[in-house]
C-alpha cells in the first residue's frame, strides 16, 4: 500500500466555548484539502492535560465525528482509541455503523482498553486491572463485528453479552470498517491485532517500532495471517517550521522544556521532519499519524503535506 498520513486533533482552543467548534471545523476542512487521509479525535472526557488546579477543555469524540462527517467529504474519521470500558460494546458498534452511514462509509474503528485510572474514577467507571481490561477489550472486538456482520448476532462472555441483537443500518464499508486496536503490549495488544484487528497503532522510536512489528510477525505467524494485511500505524507529535528561526520561535512557544529524545515530538524544519519520518517508515510504519500543537493556524498543515510528506516518499 502507498504511504499515508493522518491527523489527530488533541487539543481544542480554549476560552468561550462557542468558538471551540468552529476552530475545530476549521482545521477537519484544511486538513481534507490539503491531503491528509483520516482526522482523528482522542476519547477521554477529561482531557489528559488536565490538573486539579485547571481543566483543559475537550468535546467529546463521537458526538464531534458525527458534525465533522457533515462537512467534510473524503477523509476518513477515527477515535484513537475508544476506550471500552466507557461504553457498552453493542451501543459502540451502533455508533459506529451509524457513523459509517452518515459519513458515507469513511470511519476507522479505534479499540482500546482504557488507561487514565484518574478519569475513570471522576466519570465513576470501575477501573479493572490491565488483564481484566483486556479481556474486556477482546470481547468488545468480537461483539462489534458480530454485530457488524450478522443479521441476529449473540455472544455470551464474562464482561459482555447481547442476544439476537440487530444493528440496522450496518455499516457501508464491507465486510466492516477497519477496526485498528490501539497499544503495543506484546503479550495480549498486539496478539489481539494479529486476531481480529486490520489496522494497529504504536508509538516510539525506529527501533520501537521495528521491536513491535517483529512481535506482530510472530503473533501472526501463530494466527496463520499475514502480516502484510495489517496496516502499520505510528502515531506521534510533530512541531514542523518552514526554517530554523521560526522553529526556534515555535520551540519557545509549544516546547519550552524541549522535545525530550526527538522521537515523541519531531521538531525541525520540513527537511529534517522528513528524514526523521523515513526512518520510522524503513521500521515498518506505512501510516504515519501527527498531532500538530500549533494546528489551529492551519500553516503546519499545508506546510506537512506540501514539502514534508512527498520527501518522506521520496526518502
Amino acid at each position: 500500500m502507498s504511504l499515508k498520513f493522518g491527523l489527530q486533533q488533541s487539543t481544542f482552543s480554549g476560552g468561550d466555548p462557542r468558538g471551540m467548534y468552529p476552530a475545530l471545523e476549521r482545521i477537519a476542512v484544511e486538513a481534507e484539502r490539503v491531503g491528509f487521509d483520516s482526522l482523528w479525535l482522542m476519547d477521554h472526557m477529561m482531557h489528559p492535560a488536565s490538573t486539579s488546579s485547571g481543566a483543559a477543555p475537550i468535546l467529546e469524540a463521537w458526538v464531534t465525528l458525527g458534525a465533522l462527517a457533515a462537512r467534510t467529504s473524503r477523509v476518513r474519521l477515527g477515535v484513537m482509541v475508544a476506550s471500552v470500558p466507557y461504553r457498552n460494546p453493542a451501543l459502540l458498534a451502533k455508533m459506529g455503523a451509524s457513523l459509517d452511514v452518515i459519513s458515507g462509509g469513511r470511519i476507522i474503528m479505534g479499540l482500546g482498553a482504557g488507561w487514565v485510572e484518574r478519569e475513570f474514577n471522576a466519570y465513576g467507571w470501575p477501573f479493572a486491572p490491565v488483564g481484566e481490561r483486556m479481556k474486556m477489550l477482546e470481547e468488545a472486538t468480537q461483539i462489534v463485528l458480530r454485530m457488524w456482520t450478522e443479521e441476529h448476532p449473540s455472544f455470551r462472555g464474562a464482561h459482555y453479552a447481547i442476544q439476537d441483537a440487530q444493528c440496522e443500518p450496518r455499516p457501508i464499508q464491507k465486510p466492516h470498517p477497519p477496526i485498528v486496536i490501539g497499544g503495543a503490549g506484546e503479550k495480549v495488544t498486539l496478539r489481539l491485532v494479529a486476531k481480529y484487528a486490520q489496522m494497529c497503532n504504536i508509538f516510539g522510536d525506529p527501533a520501537t517500532v521495528r521491536q513491535k512489528l517483529d512481535v506482530l510477525a510472530r503473533h501472526c505467524e501463530a494466527e496463520r495471517r499475514d502480516p502484510a494485511t495489517i496496516v502499520k500505524t505510528r502515531l506521534g507529535r510533530m512541531l514542523v517550521a518552514r526554517n530554523e528561526a521560526e522553529l526556534k520561535r515555535k520551540l519557545e512557544r509549544y516546547a519550552p522544556q524541549g522535545v525530550g529524545d526527538g522521537w515523541s515530538v519531531i521538531a525541525g524544519t520540513p527537511a529534517q521532519c522528513a528524514e526523521r519520518c523515513a526512518q520510522i517508515v524503513k521500521a515498518g510504519a506505512d501510516y504515519l499519524i501527527f498531532g500538530f500543537p500549533d494546528a489551529d493556524t492551519l500553516e503546519p498543515l499545508r506546510l506537512f503535506m506540501e514539502e514534508v510528506a512527498p520527501q518522506v516518499e521520496r526518502l
